[in-house]
């Protein structure tokens, strides 16, 4: 018999997702609880058992992120199911993932999300009938992968000349980068990633869920802080998550006034040489736009030489006025706020 539940056996959940061959950290309870500590987000988990067995066959964890609070947070509301949901792929995985999708649908709409995007790290276009059956259509998205699982001289061979010679020409400059390990610091670095984001006018996460992640994850070894230095100046931020020998590229930063420096490619260039040795096998560069869309990010993360993939993503809207009125109030909030 399969069962339903919102607060499966910690242990076992973290070992379903562990030994999963799509596993990855955003779908493990570590990050639960982060998503719990940070203001406007909202964790939503469902597990489906096996009861005969005792046995987890399917885990969905979600969140719902709100850009403000109050009643007007709800125009902003939508779920993101980042590199989930996961499943036991055979009958008995595909009869739980129903049964999980269809709980997990009745829920959004009591939590007045918008709309449901499910954000894949992984080919899974063997369900993509599944997914259009139940409402999700499928988008491209592309992302870079780079392979850490050779020699760091390998990977400094495959990034563009033009990439190299900004590199080395922060260092030699002393750009200096530092692994942030004191609390104290994360105010610091957040600023400097907000400011890159109201530069390009995207809304970011309340400083809470840096502090969360620093304090969760960052002791075991689940997320890495890191801040570029130019003569006592912090002028760059990267945070990067870790899990299972995989690196998630997840929020970045610098200062405007010294991107001259190339600070950002002294961060990344950093952080594959520490995953190269470290036994790191992957570098995941978090999304690189629509194919058919202009994101300038994107080339700046080509030319590091990674693998382009389209694995895209699924997205559902569950209340389609509501969508259009709150997209037309986004662009006002955007030129008020931003």
């Amino acid at each position: 018999m399969l069962e339903i539940t919102n607060s499966p056996d910690i242990k076992q959940w973290s070992e379903f997702v562990y030994n999963h061959p799509q596993g990855n950290i955003f779908q493990t309870p570590e990050m639960a609880e982060v998503y719990k500590r940070t203001k406007n987000y909202e964790p939503i988990l469902l597990a489906v058992v096996d009861t005969k067995n005792d046995e987890i066959l399917a885990v969905l964890q979600a969140v719902v992120i709100k850009e403000i609070s109050g009643f007007l947070g709800t125009f902003s509301a939508r779920s993101i199911i980042q590199g989930g949901p996961l499943f036991i792929e055979n009958e008995k995985g595909i009869e739980a993932l129903k049964v999980l999708m269809e709980h997990y649908d009745k829920i959004t709409t009591q939590k007045k999300a918008l709309y449901t995007q499910i954000r894949t790290m992984w080919d899974m276009s063997n369900i993509l009938s599944f997914f259009n059956s139940i409402g999700y259509e499928y988008e491209e998205h592309l992302n870079f992968l780079i392979d850490l699982n050779r020699p760091e001289e390998e990977i400094w061979r495959d990034i563009h000349k033009s990439r190299r010679k900004g590199i080395n020409r922060a260092f030699n400059r002393g750009v200096v980068i530092e692994e942030v390990r004191d609390k104290m610091f994360i105010p610091i670095f957040y600023g400097i990633v907000e400011e890159t984001y109201k530069n390009a006018r995207i809304p970011l996460a309340d400083i809470s869920l840096m502090e969360s992640a620093f304090e969760l994850l960052a002791p075991k070894n689940m997320a890495t802080f890191y801040m570029a230095k130019y003569e006592d100046i912090y002028v760059g931020a990267r945070v990067v998550l870790n899990y299972k020998g995989l690196i998630y590229d997840w929020y970045a930063g610098a200062l405007s006034d010294y991107l001259s420096l190339y600070v950002n490619e002294a961060l990344v260039w950093h952080i594959l040489k520490e995953g190269a040795n470290n036994r790191y096998h992957t570098f995941n560069f978090g999304g690189a736009g629509k194919p058919n869309e202009e994101y300038g990010v994107r080339e700046f993360k080509r030319r590091f030489g990674g693998k382009m993939v389209n694995f895209g993503r699924y997205k559902k809207i569950h209340s389609p006025i509501k969508l259009k009125i709150a997209e037309k109030g986004f662009e006002v909030y955007r030129r008020m706020i931003l």
